[in-house]
């Protein structure tokens, strides 16, 4: 099916002045927003978690012509059993309905988990990965083993999400988004973080600061924009142009 090929009968409701199209795909509802004026090869940003907060950079890039897209796979953390739910939306948007091979991924916080797991498995469909206060080692949030609080709760989620017999395993295992950072090097991934150095629920030196080292030490390079003194909320740039000009200019076609 082209790129240009029709998208079926969804029904649209308004989300925020754009139409929306809600549907299911096997158990996971999936929503797309649809911009005033596409830009053309149904370019894409696909949030990866919380649909609807801190829109401001979804509302930029839907003001340039760029579709909005989710699916809803439940407090997951990026697991494997996700990331082969992802898959499945994956094909079913550039092959069923024409949307571009290669969608700039969203994260954040915990979707730092998904966004970067899912590029690890999929560098060659991946146009550039922007992560907002994100996630990048599982062991510092929500598992508490750092400077950070952690949550007791999604810890022991995240256990059985991903099967682990034990915390001593989980706290061996390497598919971490530092773990497995150097595929997405490797393939020339651009990549992208927001954050703030005063970040109290995902300390920021144990996930993007880790993350800038590692990819320095790669031979890569991140593009970071700080908040300073910012806590983990609010989310978001605080130009969301001026993000949107840097992720129009660097996604790979």
């Amino acid at each position: 099916m082209s790129a240009e090929s029709s998208l079926p009968a969804f029904p649209a409701n308004s989300y925020r002045g754009y139409l929306r199209h809600d549907f299911q795909l096997d158990e996971n509802p999936v929503t797309l927003i649809e911009p005033r004026n596409p830009a053309p090869g149904r370019r894409w940003v696909w949030r990866a978690e919380f649909f609807d907060a801190f829109p401001a950079f979804d509302l930029e890039m839907l003001g340039r012509g760029w579709w909005l897209a989710y699916q809803n796979v439940g407090n997951t953390f990026g697991c494997p059993s996700a990331m082969d739910r992802f898959d499945l939306f994956y094909r079913e948007l550039t092959g069923r309905y024409g949307f571009h091979h290669r969608p700039v991924l969203e994260g954040l916080s915990r979707g730092g988990l998904y966004v970067y797991n899912w590029a690890a498995r999929n560098p060659e469909n991946v146009g550039l990965i922007y992560a907002d206060n994100p996630v990048c080692d599982f062991k510092s949030w929500p598992g508490g083993h750092g400077s950070g609080p952690g949550s007791k709760e999604d810890w022991a989620a995240l256990l059985r999400c991903y099967g682990f017999a034990s915390e001593e395993e989980a706290m061996t295992w390497k598919g971490n988004p530092l773990d497995q950072v150097q595929i997405i090097v490797r393939e020339g991934i651009p990549i992208v973080h927001v954050y703030g150095d005063a970040d109290e629920v995902v300390p920021w030196d144990e996930n993007t600061g880790a993350m800038i080292r590692r990819v320095q030490a790669l031979g890569g390079s991140l593009q970071t924009y700080l908040k300073p003194g910012a806590l983990h909320h609010p989310h978001g740039p605080e130009d969301p142009a001026e993000l949107a000009d840097w992720v129009i200019s660097h996604t790979r076609d």
